[in-house]
């Protein structure tokens, strides 16, 4: 129906003014919002393959799709959690009652490796009061925590609404997946092709950074905590998630953990043990990173190595550890339009 220049400019700023508010209206649950989107997008074969067997099921495939989820995933990530806060609860104690000393350990550093203590202290690192100055800032901490208790509670309590939430949504994102992104297709003005091939572009890289990422960070964690405990290291499971949180870091990650821990262990004399952490950490933990981030990671979003580096850094940066799986999917998506405008529009012109 052909409608005047006004209504159809009229519609289409006040559609506009919607769908901003709209959009506004749901940021306080943007997080959940995209975990469903992705935790829908790595389960989806999954969901088809069932629907396969029971086409005419579709809900009950969904429900059964996301109880294979939350086994796999979600209570393993919460266990793991409840295992980190304990154990970091148990240090924070040691070290408010005294059993556990910052300065200890600065003076077996300064011991071990004067030279380097020496080169640290001309650029300006006063070590007399180091330890005293952690003791300090933990014990404002405890107090800060005190104080905060109410509103740990209520991030505790909103954690759980977001977990409920994006259990929610992926559920009907896993049913009605399809007929969502064929409205979508609809409505979007960009062409069915390219749209298409946009949301193929973020299935493709949403599946393969948050897979890719989450492996070999669960990897090198899990690698990084065996060791510690075959060393004796103390809170081993702490210092595993520690690693595997660092590990979405590329070419560094973990070995913020494992090299420091290695050189006290070679301070304190326990030759062995660092020669055995040491290698441990470059040869096996460091090729879980070199080899299974760019085959999982690089090679599936079919991006070069050094710009999922840099949009991984980019995307914690900006949006915190929801940035790891962000970043590299706006990358992917900023390759994917350049690519459509340089096939599309930027077409050399004919001899002659």
């Amino acid at each position: 129906m052909h409608r005047p220049p006004l209504q159809q400019n009229s519609f289409l700023a006040l559609l506009v003014l919607v769908t901003l508010g709209f959009l506004v209206l749901l940021k306080p649950f943007y997080a959940p919002i995209f975990w469903a989107c992705a935790v829908a997008v790595i389960f989806y074969p999954m969901q088809q393959r069932l629907l396969a067997k029971w086409p005419n099921r579709p809900t009950l495939m969904a429900l059964v799709t996301l109880l294979v989820c939350t086994v796999m995933v979600v209570i393993p990530v919460l266990l793991v959690a409840a295992s980190f806060i304990t154990e970091g609860l148990s240090v924070y104690q040691k070290l408010q009652e005294g059993r556990l000393d910052p300065s200890e350990y600065i003076a077996t550093f300064r011991e071990g490796f004067p030279l380097a203590y020496h080169w640290l202290e001309r650029f300006g690192v006063d070590f007399s009061n180091l330890g005293d100055q952690v003791m300090a800032g933990l014990k404002s901490a405890g107090q800060f925590l005190g104080k905060r208790a109410l509103a740990v509670g209520q991030n505790t309590f909103r954690f759980f609404i977001d977990l409920g939430l994006m259990l929610y949504l992926t559920f009907f994102l896993l049913r009605d997946g399809n007929k969502l992104i064929q409205m979508l297709i609809r409505a979007l003005p960009l062409g069915d092709d390219r749209e298409r091939m946009l949301f193929n572009k973020f299935a493709e890289i949403t599946r393969a950074t948050i897979k890719g990422n989450l492996v070999v960070a669960a990897i090198q964690g899990a690698l990084g905590g065996l060791i510690f405990w075959f060393l004796g290291i103390p809170a081993a499971v702490l210092w595993g998630v520690v690693m595997a949180v660092l590990s979405l870091i590329p070419a560094v990650g973990a070995s913020l953990i494992w090299v420091p821990v290695a050189l006290y262990l070679y301070a304190v004399g326990e030759i062995v043990d660092a020669v055995i952490l040491t290698a441990f950490g470059a040869v096996v933990i460091g090729l879980v990173d070199n080899i299974l981030r760019p085959i999982l990671v690089g090679r599936d979003t079919k991006l070069p190595d050094y710009l999922v580096l840099f949009s991984t850094l980019g995307g914690l940066a900006l949006f915190g550890i929801t940035g790891f799986a962000l970043g590299p999917l706006l990358a992917g998506l900023f390759v994917a339009f350049w690519q459509i405008f340089i096939q599309e529009f930027n077409v050399e012109p004919g001899p002659g």
